[in-house]
């Protein structure tokens, strides 16, 4: 059985680095806490504060051995390390103009845990992801959406 990597920026490691950090350091001890008064106050039965503090600290902990096997399987990437050379690649982030409107958009091509489009982060797996990988500054790329193909011109690739 093979194991799956996943790419991932160093922001999005270090974001979840930081989520591990809290839930481990911060939750777990608040929850053992709750879960200790509770204990305290009698019958476990019919104790809803007991029952909801052990209810949580199940999904935190699933959420600790979530984050814990992804960063095990990740793929650490710095796109500042990698020479640019107008290629778009996972971690850089790319300027795209929609062909018909000249209407453009900035996106960083990231891991799918960190996608994010509010922010400007797509996953590496969505479509416009696809179409734009491995394709350079001037290039037009057709992206099959819901509502049809778009052509987009690729106008920056950046890799900050």
């Amino acid at each position: 059985m093979s194991i799956t990597k996943y790419p991932m920026t160093v922001q999005g490691a270090r974001a979840l680095e930081e989520e591990l950090h809290h839930l481990s350091k911060v939750e777990r001890p608040r929850l053992s806490q709750a879960i200790g008064e509770a204990r305290e106050l009698g019958d476990l039965k019919e104790n809803a504060e007991y029952h909801a503090a052990r209810e949580e600290q199940g999904m935190v902990e699933a959420r600790i051995r979530d984050i814990e096997g992804r960063m095990q399987n990740a793929v650490i990437i710095d796109v500042t390390t990698i020479p640019h050379t107008g290629k778009v690649i996972f971690g850089s982030t790319v300027e795209i103009a929609n062909v018909e409107t000249d209407e453009s958009v900035t996106y960083q091509i990231v891991g799918e845990d960190e996608a994010d489009i509010k922010s400007g982060k797509i996953s590496v797996g969505s479509p416009i992801a696809r179409a734009l990988i491995a394709k350079e500054e001037g290039d037009v790329v057709a992206v099959k959406t819901p509502s049809g193909v778009i052509e987009y011109e690729i106008v920056e690739v950046k890799h900050i």
